[in-house]
Order: structure tokens, then C-alpha cells, then sequence
């Protein structure tokens, strides 16, 4: 039975799809190092749910740095260099798709008036990059990143009309459903008025995520009603 309504699906990537063993946080590591002489610049914060650019815009204040567009710029790219090299170091035990998310996106692509993208903290390559290790990043032909707005409402707000665009159906006639891990996805969610699906698959529990507003929350996507409520739910 299809969609009542148009459907844009957006789906997080670090905690939701993946898990990268580190590659991210040590590659960010790395980059300060490289530029600041500083590998300890974003050790005293969570990345979880924050844009690759509001964590260069926090580390580089942690550090007495003006955060500076070409300064977050320039932490960006070299970020995106050490990212290229160190996820094809990860062991295949700790870079992994979590479990049921490939069926999930297949299901969903498999649907008439559906449009399934990305809505991740991730800038564009790092999404790339990140998703190609488990050859799914083709799977997903639009996105709202982490380049197109520092701030995460917004970010979900552009993968939203991205994907509203691609259905050809104005976005308040679609249904926006938001898939993440953490408090910030499901904040986002909501900022947009779309629904929200969280996994307990990052550092947050299922129920930690439903107390914050979260419309559905799974251990994973195995569980027996995620994929009913991601292809039939509210």
C-alpha cells in the first residue's frame, strides 16, 4: 500500500546509518593538528548531532582562534583529507551499516512517491566519503549537509525542499520524516514541523529519544514495526 501523501525521507549518517569507529573525531583531530598544532582542540565537547562546521567553529574558540568562515574553511578541508585516508585504515569489525538500514533505504526507493535523501551534520564529501566505505552513498540522490547550513534546522529545512523539488509537490503537501540518533536530529525535526524516527544505535536509547519528542524510536532498524512506521507512519 503506497504513501497517502508525498514522502521525503532524510536520513542522519554517523550513529543512524554508520558507525566509522572514530575515523571522524581522529580525522578532526588531525586537521587542528595540522593547522593549529593542536590535536586536543575538540576533546572537552560531543560531536553528536553537531555540523562538521559548528564543531570547527567550537574547537578553533576553544583554542583562542577566530572562527572565521576561511578559518572553518580551511579546518574543513584539511579534515576532509585526513578523512580519505583514515577510514580505509578501520578495521571492518568497528566500520560497519547498522543493522536493517540497507533494507530500510532499499524498501523506501522501492515506493512510488517517495524521495529518500540525507539530512546529516556532514558536509558534502564527508557524507561522500563516509557512505562509500559501505556502498550505499548512491542510494540517496539529494541531502541537506552540513555545507548548506551550519545550523541543523536549517540544514533539515534545504533536504527537505530538496527532496519536496524532486517529488514535483510543494513541501507543506509532503510528509518530512527525519531518521537520527540523537536529541538534535529529532530538535530539528520538529524545528521543521516534520515527524521524526530515532535509532538507538548511536549514544542515545530509544527512550531517551521519545522523551524528547522523537514520533517513533527502535533499538534498530530489525526491530518489527521500524520499517512500518518509516513507510506507513504519521
Amino acid at each position: 500500500m503506497g504513501a497517502m501523501r508525498p514522502t521525503v525521507l532524510l536520513f542522519d549518517i554517523d550513529g543512524t546509518l554508520v558507525t566509522t569507529g572514530g575515523a571522524g573525531r581522529r580525522s578532526m583531530a588531525l586537521a587542528f593538528q595540522a593547522l593549529h598544532g593542536r590535536l586536543d582542540a575538540c576533546d572537552s565537547f560531543s560531536m553528536s548531532g553537531m555540523t562538521d562546521r559548528a564543531i570547527v567553529r567550537k574547537g578553533l574558540d576553544i583554542i583562542g582562534v577566530h572562527p572565521s568562515s576561511d578559518a572553518i574553511s580551511a579546518v574543513i578541508d584539511s579534515y576532509l583529507l585526513h578523512l580519505a585516508q583514515e577510514i580505509p585504515l578501520v578495521d571492518d569489525r568497528d566500520y560497519r551499516l547498522h543493522p536493517g538500514m540497507r533494507e530500510a533505504v532499499e524498501a523506501a526507493l522501492s515506493r512510488p512517491g517517495f524521495a529518500v535523501g540525507l539530512g546529516t551534520g556532514n558536509v558534502r564529501q564527508g557524507a561522500r566519503i563516509k557512505l562509500e566505505r559501505v556502498r550505499i552513498h548512491d542510494r540517496f540522490s539529494f541531502g541537506g549537509f552540513g555545507c548548506d547550513h551550519e545550523d541543523r534546522v536549517e540544514l533539515i529545512r534545504h533536504g527537505a525542499q530538496s527532496g519536496a523539488n524532486l517529488l514535483g509537490a510543494p513541501l507543506q503537501e509532503c510528509r518530512v520524516v527525519v531518521i537520527g540518533d540523537t536529541p538534535k536530529d529529532v530538535a530539528a525535526a520538529k524545528g521543521i514541523g516534520a515527524s521524526c524516527i530515532g535509532v538507538g544505535t548511536g549514544n542515545f536509547t530509544p527512550d531517551s529519544l521519545l522523551s524528547c519528542g522523537a514520533d517513533y524510536a527502535f533499538p534498530d532498524f530489525t526491530a518489527r514495526e521500524a520499517l512500518a512506521a518509516l513507510l506507513d507512519g504519521r
